[in-house]
């Protein structure tokens, strides 16, 4: 209103008519009323769609991050050497779970992957002797398989195995484990007689897979509780394919905050074979 008043007497101005009462009729309001109307037709801004906004922003996150964990990643810490050298003690890894299927939570029901199992994978899985641990060795055998070991050397199919991965700490600890390994008379082939059988942690078989039955051991042998001992792993028990090391660090650090000190740069980012 003040702008509009401003611009009709300027014009009446130039236009050079009229009298000082005319002109006096027509001045502007003082710059103070003016800006008393500016703040009171300034609109007031929502403040509970900008609330809900938020809100919603953060659903979308959370469901977005139950999803990516549930069926496409997830993320794991190595707390034991069993796996020594492909993973150690502080390594958080990222594993597959597309890649190999991924159960339904509280079944044993599984959306299959896009891509099969194969020997020589490390996997994680549920183990059959501790429903609440999660496990991490490399795959040796699938259904159809038989395995074998001799002096701590493993066979395959008949052929012995070259494992450049494997590592061995304590060689003169092979010694018989009848509550563990005595699983392993129901699968042995036929030419072994069961009643007689007595595996050690380096010798053991030859033993036949059953399908969707998996075995698996951990590269450093001589440390490691695996199929040896709890036997074989039902398919339903995978939960994803070891992928990625994201960090490490020397977690048996004795120096203060070595999750920053001790930091195994080499191994950031580093594929897991």
């Amino acid at each position: 209103m003040a702008k509009k008043n401003r611009r009709r007497s300027g014009g009446a101005r130039e236009l050079g008519g009229g009298s000082s009462a005319k002109r006096k009729a027509t001045e502007p309001k003082s710059n103070d009323d003016s800006k008393a109307l500016d703040f009171v037709t300034e609109p007031a801004r929502p403040r509970n769609g900008a609330v809900m906004e938020w809100i919603k922003s953060l659903l979308v996150a959370a469901v977005l991050f139950v999803v990516i964990r549930t069926f496409i990643l997830q993320t794991f810490v190595i707390t034991s050497g069993s796996m020594e050298e492909a993973l150690l003690v502080g390594d958080f890894l990222i594993a597959n779970r597309a890649a190999v299927g991924v159960r339904i939570p509280g079944t044993q029901t599984r959306i299959p992957g896009y891509s099969s199992v194969r020997r020589g994978d490390v996997l994680v899985f549920d183990p059959p002797h501790e429903p609440d641990l999660k496990l991490v060795k490399r795959l040796i055998g699938v259904g159809g398989d038989t395995v074998s070991m001799k002096d701590g050397v493993l066979t395959l199919n008949g052929r012995v195995q070259v494992e450049p991965y494997v590592k061995h700490m304590d060689p003169a600890g092979d010694r018989p484990d009848p509550y563990w390994m005595s699983w392993q008379a129901e699968h042995l082939v036929d030419t072994v007689p069961s009643a007689t059988y007595q595996p050690t942690r380096d010798n053991w078989g030859p033993l036949v897979i059953p399908e969707d039955r998996y075995f698996m051991l951990g590269d450093n042998r001589d440390t490691s509780l695996d199929s040896r001992y709890w036997g074989l792993l039902e398919g339903w028990r995978l939960e994803g394919r070891a992928s990625l090391i994201y960090f490490s660090y020397n977690k048996g650090s004795f120096r203060p905050f070595p999750w920053l000190r001790e930091i195994r740069l080499g191994r950031v980012f580093s594929r897991i074979r």
